[in-house]
């Protein structure tokens, strides 16, 4: 098993405090023969006569020199995620998890604003001091 992000438990604390139910950590998708395992499943009620929501979180630190590669990484997971997400769990919407600075410092750029758009990656942003939800980018 992989280890947990740095940031897995803000992130999960995160999106307890905006009203989500963690329902997988982690939630482990078998496609076949390839076995997957994205960081955090969870739903939301959004009202007592609707269908809840429900998402799979994929968390990502953006730690390492370069910035790129992190990205390259983390859009190879996140597509081979939702691919298999559309197959097992249709229900569920993929979120990519960065923290409030990586955004604002590298997701705002250019050329990551045209990927996020062609990928139609959708984001949820947090912030590592507060440990809360600042931004969700669909």
């Amino acid at each position: 098993m992989s280890a947990k992000d740095k940031f897995h438990d803000i992130v999960r604390l995160a999106l307890e405090k905006d009203g989500w139910n963690i329902t997988n950590d982690p939630l482990y998708i078998d496609f076949g023969r390839v076995q997957m395992r994205i960081d955090l499943g969870a739903e939301k009620l959004l009202a007592a006569e609707k269908e809840g929501e429900k998402i799979a979180v994929e968390i990502k630190s953006f730690l390492n020199p370069s910035a790129i590669t992190d990205f390259h990484l983390a859009l190879g997971q996140f597509l081979n995620y939702r691919t298999a997400l559309r197959e097992k769990e249709p229900e569920r919407n993929l979120y990519l998890a960065v923290d409030a600075e990586t955004y604002n410092d590298f997701f705002t750029l250019p050329f990551l604003q045209l990927q996020i758009q062609e990928f139609q990656l959708k984001l949820v942003v947090y912030d590592t001091e507060t440990e809360e939800i600042v931004r969700w980018i669909s």
